[in-house]
């Protein structure tokens, strides 16, 4: 059975490889103010190392203008999990997460293989969490005080959350 979150309705929006050219969005993203509770930064030269790994993809989710960027990860591994590493959107609200999410997770499923897709996300962010959960993750563990964040001053918890191929059956891409 189709998991209801993948009939979401989704805007004119397409996955694309990012390019160089890209890397200054998607810095802008993960250096917002707004964000920076919640999502690492790399520089220009790990995005690229990331851009030319054989295990790894750096996407850029886009209509008219670049609309967000995710990280995918451990692609090719034997057990078929592949992490979804890092995603951002220039805006949230209106149903756009669910849209791009959705978008990820054909990609993850039908282009990259996946049989596992797994993600982690900061307590401090109950909005993503909710998210997860809502397109079929499901709340696997939690590293309690793990990842320390410089703008709060602390360590939060980190949720880990995991999807089966067979969970999704989003259509694949």
């Amino acid at each position: 059975m189709t998991h209801p979150a993948a009939a979401t309705p989704r805007p004119a929006a397409t996955l694309r490889a990012a390019t160089p050219g890209d890397f200054a969005f998607i810095r802008g993203l993960t250096t917002r103010a707004d964000y920076a509770p919640f999502i690492g930064d790399a520089d220009e030269s790990q995005l690229a190392e990331w851009s030319e790994s054989r295990s790894a993809r750096v996407l850029i989710w886009e209509g008219a203008t670049a609309r967000g960027f995710a990280i995918f990860r451990e692609i090719g591994d034997p057990s078929g999990r592949v992490e979804l590493f890092r995603l951002a959107l220039d805006r949230a609200g209106g149903g756009i997460g669910a849209a791009f999410l959705a978008d990820l997770l054909d990609h993850g499923f039908g282009r990259l293989g996946a049989r596992r897709i797994w993600l982690d996300a900061s307590g401090e962010n109950p909005r993503a969490m909710a998210l997860y959960e809502a397109m079929g993750f499901r709340r696997e563990g939690i590293q309690r005080a793990h990842w320390f964040r410089p703008l709060l001053g602390r360590a939060v918890d980190l949720h880990l959350f995991g999807l089966m191929r067979d969970e999704w059956r989003g259509g694949g891409s």
